[in-house]
């Protein structure tokens, strides 16, 4: 088992970050009669972004450290605990120098790039007499006190900064959903005040025949469900319907065959449930509830079969679940267009919020706009002293050839006799 998966996806990618799902790989019909499907190159498969601001460092940690034979053993040894406790992270005392090396280089390369990124930040600010070693604390995924050596230490805090950071980000997600759909909201009743009375009733006219258009599609499987799972196999891969079988079903979808569904293989799951809800062409049907709807699908499938809460499913775990009541009699699916997001309450703080932030916004741009004025009129002022003390050069210069070069008299010569 490859520990680049192992790793990544039991510690760092507890929570995985929202995607473009990967497609289902069609499978050819013949595959219901092999036991092991072809098993893929998971080196040939990119770990995603993981959207933290640490991210490249990760995942060159994660680089360095497959290359060590004993560290690798240890892991694919080690349970979720071990991992996330710190346990594991003792075992890095054990590696070879040459790795140590390669690890000391890599941390001394993010702390100067966490310099580099406080200096910029503070200089933007115009901050002077900053201690930037002490602003190194704020960053809670390495060890600040020493900057020069990646220690156990520095292993153990990137495991569990790493985890705790992606933890949250499903929440975060939902938040940053919520404030899009009280911002399109917001806009909607924006433009409808700039409009007369029958305009706006034909753009809300309008509002509810895309609404009426968007929740007018075909039923949407339950996410898990035998229906939903079936439809997969049949429409995906290819697969006759009657021939279902859920472990082949697993080693199918287990795209870089590591023996777990992870995030980003059961969100692809969900694309042709997706399909009948959302299409990109519609101008009624919005993209980034699609994203919410997916991510909806994810969780809710997690939290019925991942009962060890690793956010990773086994072979043990996915059969269990088929053998549930929910798996062949599941409940109804509720799609965000069932669903109620804000109440009118939020939407007033929101836009509240929103008031408050224009107004300040409003204050720079008039105070910007007199710095511009301000500084235009010094600009036409000193434009104006550069033209005038050129025309008293001008005329300085000729009063200079005026006195050196003397008047002739006529005959051509000169009123003043030349002194003997």
């Amino acid at each position: 088992m490859k520990w680049r998966t192992i790793l990544l996806q039991y510690c760092f990618l507890l929570v995985t970050c929202i995607l473009t799902a990967l497609e289902a790989v069609p499978i050819d019909i013949d595959k219901t009669k092999v036991e092991n499907a072809q098993p893929v190159d998971s080196a040939k498969i990119e770990p995603p972004d993981t959207g933290l601001y640490y991210d490249e460092y990760l995942k060159q940690v994660i680089d360095v450290l497959e290359t060590d034979n004993h560290f690798r053993e240890k892991l694919q040894k080690a349970d979720i605990e071990e991992i996330k406790s710190g346990r594991l992270s003792k075992e890095l005392d054990l590696v070879s120098h040459h790795v140590r090396t390669k690890l000391d280089e890599l941390k001394r390369q993010e702390v100067a790039r966490l310099r580099m990124l406080i200096k910029a930040k503070l200089d933007s600010l115009q901050d002077t007499g900053i201690d930037h070693h002490a602003l190194l604390k704020q960053f809670d995924h390495l060890n600040h006190l020493n900057p020069e050596k990646f220690e156990s230490t520095d292993l153990d805090m990137l495991i569990k900064a790493a985890t705790s950071d992606l933890e949250h980000y499903d929440k975060a997600r939902h938040e940053e959903f919520k404030k899009y759909e009280m911002m399109k909201e917001h806009e909607r009743r924006e433009y409808l005040k700039t409009l007369n009375e029958e305009k706006r009733k034909e753009e809300e006219s309008k509002f509810e025949e895309m609404k009426r258009k968007h929740e007018n599609h075909p039923k949407i499987n339950h996410p898990g469900s035998k229906d939903q799972l079936k439809e997969v196999w049949e429409e995906a891969d290819g697969l006759d319907p009657n021939d279902f079988d859920p472990k082949t079903f697993f080693k199918l979808h287990d795209v870089n065959s590591d023996g777990f569904l992870d995030e980003q293989e059961l969100e692809a799951l969900f694309t042709k449930e997706l399909e009948k809800v959302y299409d990109p062409k519609n101008e009624e049907d919005d993209m980034v509830e699609m994203e919410e709807e997916r991510l909806r699908m994810r969780e809710h499938v997690m939290n019925e079969v991942d009962t060890n809460k690793d956010r990773l499913v086994t072979l043990e775990e996915f059969l269990k679940a088929t053998e549930k009541k929910e798996f062949l009699e599941p409940d109804s699916w509720e799609t965000l267009d069932q669903q109620q997001f804000f109440t009118e309450e939020e939407l007033k703080e929101y836009e509240n919020i929103i008031s408050i932030q224009e107004t300040e916004l409003k204050k720079k741009a008039d105070e910007l706009q007199k710095q511009k004025e301000e500084l235009q009129r010094q600009h036409d002022q000193l434009e104006a002293q550069k033209l005038e003390y050129h025309q008293v050069l001008q005329q300085m210069e000729q009063k200079k050839l005026q006195q050196e070069i003397s008047p002739s008299v006529p005959g051509g010569e000169s009123k003043i006799q030349p002194r003997i």
